[in-house]
């Protein structure tokens, strides 16, 4: 759709289109009584039409955004499409992310508890049980640690290189479990199943391994004691630690076209592992300078409510009167009832993609200019669907990034703030150069009509009047 500066642009061309032809019949119908030349008086008059269309605004328009463009890279925002940046200035609301955005993506295995066993925190020497918990998780984990010198390097998922890097601290390179483990079979990460699985043949057997969300998990395990692991679930999440769960099974023979269905269902509970992922120390200025500027913050996230709840409250984002709620009980509100309750929802939790393109239209139906942040294939939609669709340019994937109007060079929440007040000042500097322009070309007309109503001669010749728009408009 158009931008809100292209609405009030064409609402403007449109009533000065008016007022200049209004002006001008006046002042050709009074010169005519006045006895003037209607040759004369109509040069004149077509003159003044001329001057008072301010026919350098497009080009102003343009050289302003452009600067903004320039500026906004600088800072670290890439704008894909001009009219973006008046428009990220009118945004709203901001509907962000929480990894990597809000928080620093640097994901620290703390603690981590093996079904039967006790809770443990991560150190160079944990028990047999959270070193097999650790061992089965790092087998089914695509990211991957190197390190220069005693720096380790990550490289893929933070969640996935947390999990390597504790294993590596007990003795367990990811290089060789995958050796003494191989890898037979997998099933990539989705955002909808929130589980990824890989078959791995350990001890002459194949054993499938799973690991995800919790409460995706414990409906598809048939043994351990899923009880207790919710509740400490529920404990490490209030701690604001992304907790991810483990299982495994035995299988005779390894598919050759994996199937969820059949990989993922009948698991053994293994145990959970608990991470964090710290705030960005800048984060919690921005949010507070983003409720400052009349924009309200929402995050937008796959982590346990709970977790979510933590760090939002910890940055400013949820609010006393806000509430924080999950992907399930925003699948149960028809699109009406997200309407009348999206102002006061601060959090949303366990979302998936199209989850967020009714985010989106919940807003817009408010009046509201919506900007969405997104790095996934599945993100594109909502960030088409968005006023401005925000990609991350780190771990952002192409196609995110092809749908998206701005790109964030370093997926940084701040840098969108940064970016919302640079838009603002582009604003400012359009409003004030069509001030400028109006006030000139108002002033000609004004003049002419004022001495042609009181029957005085023509102050200006008709090439007066375009040397002056040549001046006060073009250059």
């Amino acid at each position: 759709g158009q931008t809100p500066l292209q609405k009030k642009l064409a609402q403007l061309g449109k009533y000065l289109g008016i007022l200049a032809i209004a002006a001008c019949a006046i002042i050709f119908i009074v010169g005519i009584i006045n006895g003037i030349p209607v040759m004369e008086i109509f040069m004149t008059a077509v003159s003044l039409a001329v001057s008072a269309i301010p026919e350098g605004l497009p080009a102003i328009v343009t050289i302003v955004l452009s600067i903004g463009v320039q500026r906004m890279v600088k800072k670290n925002a890439i704008i894909r499409r001009l009219p973006a940046v008046e428009t990220l200035g009118s945004a709203s609301i901001i509907c962000s992310d929480k990894t990597g955005t809000l928080t620093q993506n640097r994901m620290t295995l703390i603690e981590a508890y093996r079904d039967g066993g006790a809770t443990e925190k991560i150190s160079t020497q944990n028990s047999e049980g959270i070193r097999q918990l650790l061992r089965y998780a790092t087998l089914c984990c695509d990211g991957s640690v190197v390190f220069q010198g005693n720096e380790p390097q990550h490289i893929g998922d933070p969640t996935e290189t947390a999990i390597i890097l504790a294993a590596h601290q007990n003795g367990m390179t990811q290089e060789m479990l995958s050796q003494k483990y191989p890898r037979l079979a997998e099933i990539p990460f989705d955002s909808d199943r929130k589980l990824m699985s890989t078959v791995n043949q350990i001890d002459g057997e194949n054993v499938v391994i799973v690991k995800g969300a919790f409460d995706m998990m414990a409906s598809r395990c048939i043994q351990g004691d899923l009880d207790t692991a919710k509740r400490i679930t529920e404990e490490m999440s209030a701690s604001a630690l992304r907790v991810l769960a483990v299982a495994y099974k035995k299988i005779r023979e390894v598919p050759a076209s994996p199937i969820s269905d059949e990989l993922e269902n009948d698991l053994i509970f293994l145990g959970l592992v608990g991470m964090i992922d710290p705030p960005r120390p800048e984060a919690k200025k921005a949010v507070a300078t983003c409720r400052k500027a009349g924009i309200k913050p929402v995050m937008i996230t796959g982590d346990h409510v709970v977790t979510a709840s933590a760090i939002a409250k910890e940055l400013g984002i949820l609010q006393p009167a806000d509430r924080a709620i999950t992907g399930s009980e925003l699948d149960t509100m028809t699109d009406s009832q997200l309407d009348e309750q999206v102002e006061h929802i601060a959090v949303y939790a366990r979302v998936s993609p199209e989850n967020k393109i009714r985010i989106v239209k919940a807003w817009q139906n408010r009046g509201h200019i919506t900007a969405m942040t997104g790095d996934g294939v599945n993100d594109a939609p909502a960030l088409k669907k968005a006023d401005v669709g925000i990609a991350m340019g780190i771990t952002g994937t192409e196609v995110s990034k092809d749908a998206a109007t701005m790109i964030l060079a370093d997926d940084n929440f701040a840098t969108i703030i940064k970016a919302v007040s640079n838009g603002r000042n582009v604003f400012r500097n359009i409003k004030n150069a069509i001030i400028f322009l109006l006030s000139g070309n108002m002033a000609g007309i004004l003049t002419v009509l004022y001495t042609v109503l009181l029957g005085l001669p023509a102050p200006f010749t008709p090439v007066h009047l375009l040397f002056m728009n040549l001046l006060t408009d073009s250059l």
